[in-house]
């Protein structure tokens, strides 16, 4: 397990240490409400090479990002109830793909998720950092 410890206004410490460290492009980000989960995503989508408005897709469910040569898809599954209603708005083809897939939020669709995927633990410690741990590649 790896992990780093961060201030909010180090955010892009942590994104580039996520980008050198993680071994899957489909990323789970596990975390409690508030820790952080959807301003780590968006900057590493600005990372990627985003320019334009990047919005949470709590009501969405999915927001999708093109950038050069590739494709970011950004969930958030914090509505769904059960993995019926993930699989009506097609989540498998979604994560059936070489694309990155960041999904906030993935415990309902835990039976879902690739094989090979990685899954990232924030915490917001006492002193108002975060650390983050980057989990093994789990390979079910």
């Amino acid at each position: 397990m790896k992990c780093i410890s961060y201030s909010l206004e180090e955010v892009n410490k942590a994104v580039k240490w996520i980008l050198e460290n993680v071994e899957s492009k489909v990323v789970l980000f596990h975390g409690e409400m508030g820790v952080g989960k959807t301003t780590l995503i968006k900057s590493i989508i600005k990372e990627l090479g985003i320019t334009q408005e990047i919005s949470s897709p709590t009501y969405a469910i999915v927001n999708e990002y093109e950038i050069e040569n590739d494709i970011i898809y950004h969930f958030d599954c914090y509505r769904l109830k059960s993995v019926e209603e993930a699989l009506t708005i097609g989540i498998e083809e979604y994560l059936d793909t070489t694309h990155w897939v960041f999904i906030e939020w993935p415990n309902v669709i835990n039976e879902l998720v690739p094989l090979k995927h990685t899954t990232l633990q924030l915490v917001c410690n006492e002193d108002n950092t975060r650390t983050l741990k980057i989990m093994p590649v789990n390979n079910k």
